[in-house]
């Protein structure tokens, strides 16, 4: 396999999945927060100090489900606020642990490099259809009865978990143009580190009169990394998840790990169904999406082998 080189791929989007903030059965306190963000971080400086210019997203779907929770707790004391509004709060506080994080990690290194966190505004469609089905996980996990009480009682929806328990599901509309795309690539060329997108920004829609507008939803981070990589002309597109590889017959007897991938490849791989569709799916679809319009590499694998990954050693890479 051929190393990643940042002459070939000068510019990058790395996805980081919710796996490296919380793991599942953590309580998400800020303690193992700081632990997981400033690991993650430590492999994302590799990546900055070989000279890749660097846009970082990130998952915030156990953050923002903790947050519902406690606007709940409260309501009879603080008006509880809008998803869009924990959306953005979120996005917020999570992109000060990372670039706090992060300008650490470079400070420890003799390196000085602005960090930038952008609130980014995601527009999508009025009309998806998502909104008449929510089927996006937020939060933590809930056991079955607790799952009934909270449908009961908020009139949320819930939805069982890859067998791990009851999580509430949103709505999750397709991305479909990023508002500050402009500014996240002026800070780009201006040699800082850029974060936006976090959580997969707040979605917006647009008025009759062009006015944009927050909307209850939550949009997979995978996807907007795919639209946010297009916008700003990204070379390369990693995804950080759970699992080195992706994987065919994953969860099966016996998985097979996917080291290189064509595009036409992957396809055929995500018709079969061997890709999940609340897991390793919307990365697959993500990356056909950046591939197809002009990216020119995408790296799915774990935090930890980043390294060894960007030396072709570990990890599936998938070209057009």
């Amino acid at each position: 396999m051929i190393p990643i080189d940042p002459q070939l791929y000068p510019k990058l989007v790395l996805a980081l999945g919710g796996n490296a903030l919380i793991r599942p059965g953590e309580p998400g306190t800020l303690e193992e927060q700081y632990r997981r963000i400033r690991q993650a971080m430590a492999h994302t400086a590799d990546l900055v100090t070989a000279g890749f210019a660097t846009v970082i997203t990130h998952g915030n779907g156990p953050m923002v489900g903790h947050l519902l929770l406690q606007m709940d707790c409260a309501r009879a004391l603080v008006p509880p606020m809008p998803l869009f509004i924990s959306d953005a709060d979120t996005e917020g506080s999570l992109g000060y642990l990372i670039q706090q994080c992060l300008v650490n990690e470079l400070h420890r290194r003799g390196r000085k490099q602005g960090v930038a966190t952008v609130i980014t505004q995601v527009v999508v469609a009025r009309d998806d259809p998502a909104f008449l089905a929510p089927d996006k996980p937020i939060g933590p996990f809930f056991p079955a009865a607790e799952a009934e009480r909270l449908h009961a009682e908020q009139g949320w929806h819930l939805a069982e978990d890859a067998g791990r328990g009851w999580r509430r599901v949103v709505p999750s509309p397709h991305p479909l143009a990023i508002i500050e795309q402009e500014i996240i690539s002026y800070l780009l060329g201006g040699g800082f580190i850029v974060i936006a997108g976090g959580g997969g920004g707040v979605p917006v829609v647009r008025g009759p009169d062009g006015d944009l507008q927050g909307v209850e939803a939550v949009i997979d981070k995978d996807r907007v990394a795919a639209v946010l990589a297009r916008e700003i002309g990204a070379d390369l597109l990693i995804f950080l998840t759970a699992v080195a590889y992706a994987y065919a017959d994953y969860q099966r007897p016996q998985p097979r790990p996917l080291p290189r991938l064509t595009a036409a490849e992957a396809q055929k791989y995500l018709e079969e169904g061997h890709f999940a569709a609340g897991s390793m799916g919307p990365k697959i679809e993500s990356a056909l999406d950046f591939l197809a319009r002009g990216g020119k590499r995408v790296l799915i694998t774990q935090c930890e082998s980043l390294a060894a990954a960007l030396q072709g050693q570990t990890g599936t890479h998938i070209f057009p």
